[in-house]
């Protein structure tokens, strides 16, 4: 049989300027361009969260990707969830995210729901994030 080939995070980064893309295990998975509507939905979702935290003086911070979270040492996952709420300020540098954060929230692609509802779902709970939100626009 054939092998395939894992990837590792310098391959992410050694993909031309603009190119949207995760690695989860070793694989590369390719971003296309957001909607008009994921983004209006993350902008609000975003905006929300980041006026709670901030009026009721919360230590947490709240990102949009492109936002770099490395789930694991391994070398093998880089991920840019649509929003990362991160409430451990040793787990954030420049770079982005080391380790888990304690909120992800995804908004759904048309195009390929099953990535969100189970590739990465099932990585985030065996990484530790606490807390995994998935919206549909469709419901």
């Amino acid at each position: 049989m054939p092998q395939e080939k894992l990837y590792t995070i310098e391959d992410i980064y050694s993909l031309p300027e603009g190119t949207r893309a995760e690695l989860i295990d070793g694989r590369i998975y390719y971003m296309t361009p957001p909607s008009r509507q994921h983004q209006k939905i993350v902008g609000e979702l975003y905006t929300n969260i980041n006026n709670y935290i901030r009026d009721n003086k919360g230590t947490c911070e709240a990102y949009t990707a492109p936002f770099a979270v490395y789930l694991n040492e391994n070398n093998d996952t880089y991920i840019e969830p649509d929003i990362s709420v991160i409430c451990d300020k040793d787990k954030l540098d420049d770079k982005g995210c080391k380790g888990s954060p304690d909120l992800i929230i995804e908004v759904i692609s048309p195009g390929n729901p099953e990535h969100d509802y189970i590739t990465k779902l099932g990585m985030y709970r065996a990484a530790g994030v606490r807390e995994y939100w998935i919206v549909d626009p469709r419901n």
